[in-house]
């Protein structure tokens, strides 16, 4: 087997605004995570600051040797009121984007990771049909300033992320059970001043309704992003599970897989590349989804360490589509950083077998560049490469970044042993 990649491999590291940039208040789930009685374990505050400190953060990407960067940018900075465009935030991303080429990095920008303005939320947010016209247009005013500047476009960020939660049973009871909370609503009604059935977020909503209108929406923005300057592929990116089953748990499976990945999977016709963002298997028996089995080593996250995961997925998608696969995210939470280069390890040497076997794979994105904000979970779960100080934010880059900006420059993982 070859550990040579080919001429031209992406090699980079991922971020999302929220995640990251802080501040970012006029969003739904900055809402969601200063209503009394959420279920976030703390907010997102200042998150990295990346939005002040993105020229230095940058540029130690490129120092460590990678030639890419996937970031997002905030609907909620650039439209912050129905209808209002902010020439500040696009400025702002533009900047962004510049940096990146001045490091020689290719910028995949991603417009929309799970945050959207709080607007968009009271409107119903992605379970109204008109959502989709209103991230098409969100989308055309956005690549209408900065598309020149954009080295591939990702339109929606994991679609099928609400509806895999629920079917793999990944979102905890109390995550369901706190928006028909008393206390809770009463917060919410306070804060917002309007009845929470008014208010729809990314994964908490209706997830069946809001996955119709979420394909449609991206099927008009690509339409929206190939109308603006600039030439790039543009793509979606999915979750996608290594669905296995023990026996007996076939028809599970495969259920799971046309609801969760298939549909998806489905809608990619005419786009230019599908992004695969793979962390686990996830086991069927009988009666559904299996706990994680006896003796298989566990992430901070709770599922099972399981990197040959994105050998599987890559397959599975480019079989579906036909398409050329960008991995757009790939990662592990631990506090372990010899842990975290096993698993890319073993994840890229399966990115290799996929490419012997003549599959297109474009390129790597590790998640995460930092140790950032994980949603409910807050800042507990360790994904990044790079550690960050809560108090002062310096910035610590671990081992696992140097080692896999070493596989970076090099194109192989010939002699990479950590």
């Amino acid at each position: 087997m070859g550990a040579m990649f080919p001429d031209g491999f992406l090699w980079g590291t991922a971020t999302s605004a929220h995640q990251v940039e802080g501040g970012n208040v006029n969003s739904d789930f900055w809402v969601l995570e200063h209503t009394p009685g959420a279920i976030f374990q703390e907010p997102s505050g200042d998150a990295c600051d990346h939005y002040h400190r993105y020229p230095q953060d940058i540029a130690l990407f490129a120092e460590l040797g990678f030639n890419t960067y996937r970031f997002s940018i905030e609907w909620a900075r650039i439209e912050p009121e129905k209808g209002h465009f902010s020439l500040a935030a696009l400025e702002h991303y533009r900047r962004v984007l510049g940096a990146c080429h001045e490091h020689g990095l290719t910028p995949i920008v991603t417009f929309h990771h799970f945050t959207s303005p709080r607007w968009l939320a009271l409107e119903g947010g992605w379970e109204e049909r008109g959502a989709a016209e209103r991230f098409a247009r969100y989308c055309e005013r956005a690549v209408q300033h900065l598309g020149d500047l954009i080295g591939a476009g990702c339109t929606i960020n994991e679609p099928n992320v609400p509806l895999l939660i629920r079917h793999m049973g990944f979102l905890p009871p109390e995550a369901e059970a706190v928006f028909s909370d008393p206390p809770w609503r009463q917060g919410f009604k306070k804060s917002l001043g309007c009845i929470p059935e008014q208010f729809s977020a990314f994964i908490f909503g209706d997830a069946l309704r809001a996955r119709d209108t979420m394909l449609r929406a991206h099927r008009l923005a690509v339409e929206a992003i190939k109308s603006g300057p600039g030439d790039f592929p543009v793509g979606i990116t999915l979750a996608l599970s290594d669905m296995q089953a023990v026996e007996g748990g076939e028809a599970r499976r495969d259920r799971a897989q046309a609801e969760v990945e298939e549909v998806f999977l489905e809608a990619t016709h005419g786009d230019d590349f599908v992004g695969v963002q793979t962390y686990t298997r996830t086991r069927f028996g009988p009666d559904g989804t299996l706990p994680p089995e006896e003796g298989v080593e566990l992430t901070q996250m709770g599922y099972e360490f399981w990197p040959e995961a994105l050998e599987a997925t890559i397959r599975y998608a480019a079989a579906k589509t036909g398409l050329p696969v960008l991995v757009t995210e790939n990662g592990v939470a631990t506090d372990d950083d010899t842990r975290r280069i096993e698993y890319v390890r073993r994840a890229l040497q399966g990115v290799t077998r996929c490419l012997a076997d003549g599959l297109d794979v474009r390129g790597y994105c590790y998640w995460s560049a930092f140790d950032n904000f994980e949603w409910m979970l807050g800042y507990r779960p360790t994904f990044g490469l790079i550690a960050v100080d809560r108090q002062t934010q310096a910035r610590t880059v671990k081992s696992s970044a140097r080692w896999l900006g070493a596989v970076a420059r090099a194109n192989s993982l010939e002699g990479m042993k950590g």
